[in-house]
């Protein structure tokens, strides 16, 4: 059976047999937090977890490596829409040692798109375009710099109200220790 059948599967079930209503609560977050963490698969359980978050306490958005690449990008837009229309008063940038993101390299990420099927001509097409590749698909070396960095976009943007905490934390995958590196009530 493909994956989507099975999905639609389970949720006529899951429907049907009324699972949900243990999961209702408001769209505002109980904690008013809004996290930003790494999409990464070992942080879908061990995450909230970890940090004794249940359903409905936070606003969770991810991105690859937890990164704020560009501060008029989609995600820097779904924290300040978590701020100011879903009330959240704290923000949590959490990376996580062992990201995929660390160390990516463009050309070898590049190579593996024209292995799946990207014909050379549409990257040499972005290229000629100006569309800086390298710089778009740089990764980091270091999880508690990279964690700074997006700390650093989040809390200098010019829409954001100052005396908003913006925290950056990082968490261990294998054990779910959370590392403080910037205390966002200290800056």
């Amino acid at each position: 059976m493909r994956i989507i059948d099975e999905i639609l599967l389970h949720n006529e079930k899951f429907v049907a047999e009324k699972e949900y209503e243990k999961f209702e609560t408001t769209k505002f977050p109980n904690k008013k937090l809004v996290i930003l963490s790494c999409m990464d698969t070992r942080l879908v359980e061990l995450l909230p977890k970890a940090m004794n978050i249940q359903n409905g306490d936070v606003k969770i958005v991810k991105s690859a490596g937890a990164i704020v690449a560009h501060p008029f990008g989609s995600i820097m837009r779904s924290i300040l829409v978590a701020v100011y229309e879903l009330k959240a008063d704290e923000i949590c940038v959490i990376g996580h040692h062992d990201c995929g993101m660390s160390k990516i390299n463009a050309d070898a990420f590049l190579e593996k798109a024209v292995e799946r099927g990207i014909p050379e001509e549409k990257i040499d097409t972005l290229r000629y375009s100006g569309v800086d590749l390298n710089q778009w698909l740089q990764g980091f070396d270091s999880v508690e710099d990279s964690v700074r960095d997006s700390v650093d976009k989040i809390k200098n943007h010019p829409l954001l109200v100052n005396g908003i905490p913006v925290h950056g934390l990082v968490i261990d995958p294998a054990t779910g220790k959370l590392d403080m590196v910037v205390n966002g009530y200290d800056e």
